[in-house]
């Protein structure tokens, strides 16, 4: 694809949505419409910056998983804590305190910080971190009037029957199977793996 140019169609107060032009394959004009959360000036700024985080959290060998209302969908489903970066603050803090804000948890260990990655590539270029924790503390609501969540930690069992009759956000749903099968799942079906187990 060869880049025409971008426009900004709509600013709304927190998504704006812009119009790419490209040159397909076949040389024919292609518009492609995406929304960013942040505000654009060329090409070169789509995706340029993170701004937020997914934490994944456990406790006890249990896995944090929310009920949250989301209004895109008109009901609730699970969900990971979540949240977008404020300016100023580091990713370590945001951890903190989007975890504290939609639980009353508090990290005790960062295990792993992924690098930012895209959350919903399909039509814009946010793009966040993925957080591993260790929390600690108990569940207690500092939610703004616009958030309902509901927040417990589940075993894997319990998992494993949400995963089956429960909606999730693609994230949690990725997540909360491999809390459930992990890297058990693949050593089943690797012939390598079979072999060292004899």
């Amino acid at each position: 694809m060869k880049f025409l140019g971008m426009k900004k169609v709509w600013d709304g107060k927190y998504l704006k949505n812009y119009e790419l032009s490209y040159e397909n394959k076949a040389g024919r004009l292609k518009t492609y419409e995406i929304v960013s959360r942040k505000e654009l000036e060329d090409v070169q700024d789509l995706g340029r910056r993170a701004s937020g985080v997914s934490i994944v959290a456990f406790q006890d060998g249990k896995m944090l998983l929310l009920r949250e209302f989301r209004m895109s969908i008109n009901k609730a489903i699970f969900n990971l804590c979540a949240g977008m970066q404020e300016k100023g603050e580091t990713i370590e803090e945001c951890i903190r305190r989007e975890l504290y804000e939609e639980t009353g948890l508090s990290v005790k260990k960062m295990l792993k910080i992924l690098p930012p990655s895209y959350s919903a590539v399909g039509f814009s270029d946010t793009k966040t971190y993925i957080a591993f924790v260790e929390a600690d503390g108990d569940f207690s609501d500092h939610t703004s009037d616009n958030e309902e969540i509901s927040a417990r930690f589940y075993s894997r069992e319990e998992v494993k029957a949400l995963l089956e009759t429960q909606e999730f956000s693609s994230r949690s749903q990725m997540a909360a199977f491999f809390f459930t099968e992990g890297a058990e799942l693949w050593n089943k079906n690797d012939p390598k793996q079979e072999d060292e187990d004899k």
